[in-house]
């Protein structure tokens, strides 16, 4: 899988880092950021729903 952030659209909810806090932080700034090593998601089973919760969809999430 391949998650991309759309950074100009980001708005720092968070609702991502809550939802999937193993794949989502949050930078200084407030705004989502994937973990280092989570590029792929992990496997985690909240991804996509993280990526749903995104008020506006500013995450996408990709198969390889």
């Amino acid at each position: 899988m391949r998650i991309t952030i759309n950074r100009d659209a980001c708005i720092g909810a968070g609702q991502c880092a809550l939802t999937a806090p193993g794949v989502f932080t949050q930078d200084d700034d407030g705004f989502s950021e994937v973990l280092p090593g989570r590029e792929d998601g992990g496997g985690d089973p909240l991804l996509r729903e993280a990526a749903r919760s995104c008020p506006v969809s500013a995450i996408s999430v990709a198969e390889d």
